[in-house]
């Protein structure tokens, strides 16, 4: 598949980089005493195991062909890691809010400012910039499993973004009248983003869901059913059922056609024609196109 080495080269880089992201984020919380910061680090850990289970899934369903046991292929568990990447990325968020209301109410956090402020800067550019170079290359490439990479390095420069304002907004009250209020910095900033931040999977884990229940796609069924009332009422048909699903990158298509007893299919060419034909209209044939056409002089088999 076109798609597939491109796709595994940018996970690859995601993961390297997520994984110095991981340690620079333990070591530098760690030195600065920062909840968020080593929440980010640990939140970039997992974000790397993620992308890892991405890359092993996406090697698979580039296979053309699955095996005796999944004589389908492996469409299907591209939404399954979806689902189970989103939702983990939405656990994440929830746990972290817990840590910062409980870290408000302990009184915050003292922090030391430069080490603080020394990682979100490096991080930021980082994370950024893995964003920005993950969008322009899914354009061309067009792959949920980026889409999602690339959200997640969006998180993370959000949280570090904050988290930079908010260090340098309570260094500058180091002196000053207000200067008790610099411990809650950390965990009102965390609490508040977490807030925010839990919506983003969402619509990633929805999208899964309905591929995972196999609920129809409303745009393709529309599709099929215009290529299919275009087809019957050329060639003299009586009517038609149709059936499709999409699950991950596959579409599952599935057409039958009542053919009354005037019109003659006299040979396979001739059926063969007609395929091809409503295949061409649907969008051609691929790897990624599961399209069954079946002709019966029987309505009661449709």
């Amino acid at each position: 598949m076109p798609q597939a080495a491109p796709e595994q080269r940018l996970l690859k880089l995601s993961i390297a980089v997520t994984i110095a992201v991981a340690a620079a984020g333990v070591v530098f919380g760690l030195l600065s005493g920062s909840l968020s910061i080593v929440f980010d680090g640990v939140f970039a850990a997992i974000d790397a195991a993620m992308s890892g289970l991405a890359l092993f899934v996406s090697r698979l369903v580039s296979r053309d062909a699955g095996n005796r046991r999944f004589q389908f292929g492996y469409w299907h568990i591209e939404p399954m890691v979806l689902a189970f990447n989103g939702g983990t990325l939405m656990l994440l968020c929830f746990y972290a809010f817990l840590n910062a209301v409980d870290s408000i109410l302990a009184g915050g956090r003292q922090l030391d400012f430069g080490w603080a402020i020394a990682y979100a800067v490096a991080v930021c550019v980082v994370c950024f910039g893995m964003f920005f170079y993950e969008r322009r290359l899914n354009r061309r490439i067009g792959s949920d499993f980026i889409r999602l990479d690339a959200q997640g390095w969006l998180m993370s420069a959000t949280i570090t973004s904050a988290l930079l304002v908010a260090f340098v907004i309570a260094w500058s009250l180091q002196g000053t009248a207000y200067a008790h209020l610099m411990p809650y910095a950390d965990p009102v900033v965390l609490a508040l983003l977490t807030l925010c931040l839990v919506f983003v999977p969402i619509h990633t884990v929805r999208k899964a869901l309905t591929e995972i229940l196999l609920i129809t796609p409303p745009e393709l069924d529309a599709h099929v059913r215009r290529v299919m009332d275009a087809v019957v009422k050329r060639h003299g048909f009586k009517t038609y059922t149709s059936y499709v699903a999409k699950v991950g990158r596959a579409q599952f298509i599935e057409i039958h056609i009542a053919v009354p007893p005037e019109v003659r299919l006299d040979n396979v060419s001739t059926v063969d024609a007609i395929r091809r034909e409503i295949a061409g209209a649907i969008g051609g044939e691929g790897p990624h196109l599961w399209l069954t056409i079946d002709f019966t002089a029987d309505p009661k088999w449709l």
